[in-house]
C-alpha cells in the first residue's frame, strides 16, 4: 500500500527548531577600513561566521579610517573605534547565538589588539 507509514522514503521529519538552517533570519553588516587593511579580518570573520551559521547574511561597507564596526540586525554589537582591537570570534559567535534565539544583544567589549607587522 502507498502512504504508509514508516514505507521508505516517505518519512518526514521536522529538524528541531533553529537547526534548519542555523543563522537564518540573521544579518550583520561589518563595516571595515580598506586603505587600512582590514579586508583580510573581515573577510576571517565572515568565514567563521558562515561555517557556525550557514543561513546567516553578511554584508560589508567601506568606512572610515580605523572602523571595524559590527552590527547584527541594525544594532551596534562592535566598534573597534571605541575598543582599540578586533573582537574574538567567538564573542561575535556568541552575539549571533543570541540574536537567532530572539534574546538581547549587548556590546561586545572584549578586543585583541590589531597585529602590527614591524
Amino acid at each position: 500500500m502507498s502512504g504508509e507509514p514508516g514505507e521508505p522514503g516517505k518519512l518526514s521529519v521536522a529538524p528541531p527548531p533553529g537547526e534548519v538552517e542555523p543563522g537564518s533570519g540573521v544579518r550583520i553588516v561589518v563595516e571595515y577600513c580598506e586603505p587600512c587593511g582590514f579586508e583580510a579580518t573581515y573577510l576571517e570573520l565572515a568565514s567563521a561566521v558562515k561555517e557556525q551559521y550557514p543561513g546567516i547574511e553578511i554584508e560589508s561597507r567601506l568606512g572610515g579610517t580605523g572602523a571595524f564596526e559590527i552590527e547584527i540586525n541594525g544594532q551596534l554589537v562592535f566598534s573597534k573605534l571605541e575598543n582599540g582591537g578586533f573582537p574574538y570570534e567567538k564573542d561575535l559567535i556568541e552575539a549571533i547565538r543570541r540574536a537567532s534565539n530572539g534574546e538581547p544583544l549587548e556590546k561586545i567589549t572584549n578586543s585583541r589588539p590589531p597585529c602590527i607587522i614591524l
